[in-house]
């Protein structure tokens, strides 16, 4: 009996403290109250809890108390709860714990049933008949009654008082698409009784069906859009290989230069030596002969001199004839005819050849850097606007006589091509076109270019092609926009039409004589545009070029002609 009794009292006194647990616990956190706060609804929680809470209101532009749901349209002043903070403190010395977390309870961000009383637990379903939460226990009716069999239950909703009609107090279930929005049934035969309506479920199915389309369209963009980027990682990982590779043979290139100068100014040297050990030695061979000679004629004066000093006139005159003549002179002023210059002429042309190697410098440090700079991998530039735009980007353009169809002649620098009735007098060679009347550039195309066509008496195909296009055969797989290879403008006196791969495109727009054709290797883009007062946008390519291109002409008819313009 005695047992009874304290055991009654031990659960009784268990339960107290369970109660004291919750009564002073933060509903946020679920432990003890810290720096305890009361909202103007009367609830109190941690001052961190409740701030850090109403923070993330502040994104929705309201405020609502976690524990009654109660919203503030601007954020409460919180008072700091004195008495509150006096009991925790005296709970924790009595060593009261924190209530420990119940994951059933409703927190901050979790949507609470509406059916409990006190402190409610999590909602598992709400109910779109009856719009009302409920938490696990109060569900099982709706799970086990068949009178709300037909109930739709789904995932826990906040607000779903805002599926009630203000107006009807009825559950919105059509949708008015004249007005784009929600209605109930009685506002449907009243104030939008002339409206397109249709159940809220009809709505749903056809903006379901919208949103798989959106989805599949962002799904392909995702799909596009990643192998865009494999391929910028691709683009990334060659122009690093190339950039790495072409530093690496400009190193062996400028190392291998750098060894021919070496060894060209060592040859200079030892030149220079060998020609001074031979022009030495003939000096010193002359200089040696002079001396001798200085040599032989002292001696000759002394003897002169004694014979000279001879005072006896017959002595004189008997050794007199005896003197030997004087021999030919070694020295003669042959080698000073011209002023000798040695060695300065040597130092003066090698002066001329660095000026001339310092001009091939720099000059071809100028072409380096251009086609240094026209590596673009990224990312295409806007499109040029006007004529003076598209003539930054010039190009001049000269044929290769070597492609030229027997019967075109070229003139102007070959910038001009006239079809004749007489065969030219070219030779045989491998690029030629024997079977069709075109003519190739002899420029390669690459990055962002621009030129211009004058064409005079129609029947003009105006052209940009690989230079693999097959030349030796009367076939359309060697004509200029009848395959893969080649992209072509049809110019006739009253029309244009625009010609790739065997496909006709007829093209609207002014017709001049003169046609421009603005390409962007890199970018994909090809444009052909009508040249008078204004620019005339014509037709516009964007593909992937995968080799560098050529201009080209096809002059269709007798007697057209065909000039690339001089632009700068």
């Amino acid at each position: 009996m005695y047992l009874d009794i304290f055991l009654a009292c031990s659960e009784m006194a268990q339960q107290e403290n369970q109660l004291d647990r919750e009564r002073f616990s933060c509903s946020i956190c679920l432990d003890l109250l810290k720096d305890p706060v009361t909202t103007v609804c009367g609830h109190s929680y941690c001052k961190s809890c409740i701030n850090t809470h109403w923070d993330k209101g502040e994104e929705r532009g309201s405020y609502s108390c976690p524990q009654c749901r109660q919203t503030f349209t601007l954020r409460p002043v919180l008072e700091t709860s004195t008495m509150l903070a006096d009991l925790v403190e005296e709970l924790k010395k009595t060593g009261l714990q924190a209530a420990p977390a119940d994951p059933c309870y409703a927190g901050p961000e979790d949507v609470a049933c509406d059916v409990c009383t006190g402190r409610k637990l999590k909602a598992l379903k709400s109910c779109l008949v009856c719009l009302v939460s409920y938490c696990e226990k109060h569900l099982q009716l709706h799970l086990q009654s068949a009178a709300f069999k037909k109930h739709k239950l789904v995932e826990p909703l906040e607000n779903l008082q805002e599926n009630i009609c203000s107006r009807h107090d009825e559950v919105m279930k059509m949708f008015c698409r004249t007005d784009q929005q929600c209605i109930c049934y009685l506002c449907s035969v009243e104030e939008h009784k002339d409206h397109d309506t249709v159940s809220a479920a009809a709505e749903r199915t056809e903006r379901q069906r919208e949103l798989g389309l959106r989805r599949r369209t962002i799904q392909q963009r995702v799909q596009d859009t990643e192998k865009d980027v494999k391929l910028l990682q691709q683009e990334e990982e060659a122009v690093n290989g190339s950039a790495d590779k072409a530093v690496e043979d400009s190193e062996e290139i400028f190392t291998e230069m750098i060894h021919l100068l070496e060894k060209r100014s060592s040859d200079v040297k030892q030149q220079i030596r060998s020609q001074q050990e031979t022009e030495v030695s003939r000096v010193r061979e002359l200089q040696e002969r002079l001396e001798q000679e200085i040599t032989e004629l002292k001696r000759k004066d002394h003897e002169l001199k004694q014979l000279s000093d001879t005072e006896d006139h017959n002595q004189f005159l008997h050794n007199y004839p005896s003197l030997s003549p004087l021999s030919e002179s070694t020295h003669s002023s042959s080698f000073r005819i011209r002023p000798l210059r040695y060695f300065e002429d040597v130092t003066a042309a090698l002066s001329q050849v660095r000026g001339r190697l310092q001009d091939i410098l720099s000059e071809t440090e100028t072409e380096i850097l251009q086609i240094v700079f026209q590596v673009d991998v990224l990312l295409p530039q806007p499109e040029p606007e006007t004529r003076a735009d598209f003539l930054e980007y010039s190009q001049e353009i000269t044929l290769d006589p070597n492609t030229a169809y027997k019967y075109l002649l070229l003139s102007e620098g070959n910038r001009k091509v006239t079809w004749m009735r007489e065969v030219q007098s070219y030779s045989d060679h491998p690029d030629r076109f024997t079977g069709l009347p075109q003519v190739l550039s002899r420029e390669s195309l690459t990055g962002r270019c621009y030129w211009e066509v004058e064409v005079e008496g129609g029947g003009v195909y105006v052209t940009v092609t690989y230079k693999t296009i097959r030349r030796a055969v009367f076939s359309l797989e060697c004509a200029f926009g009848y395959n893969d290879k080649s992209w072509s403008l049809y110019c006739d006196r009253n029309s244009y039409i625009f010609h790739y791969n065997r496909i006709k495109t007829p093209v609207l727009g002014p017709v001049s004589s003169r046609v421009g054709v603005y390409l962007d290797h890199s970018a994909g883009v090809l444009s052909f545009y009508s040249v008078s007062d204004t620019m005339t946008l014509l037709h516009r390519v964007q593909t992937t070029f995968t080799q560098p291109l050529y201009a080209g002409v096809w002059v269709y008819c007798s007697g057209a002609t065909a000039e690339f313009c001089k632009l700068k």
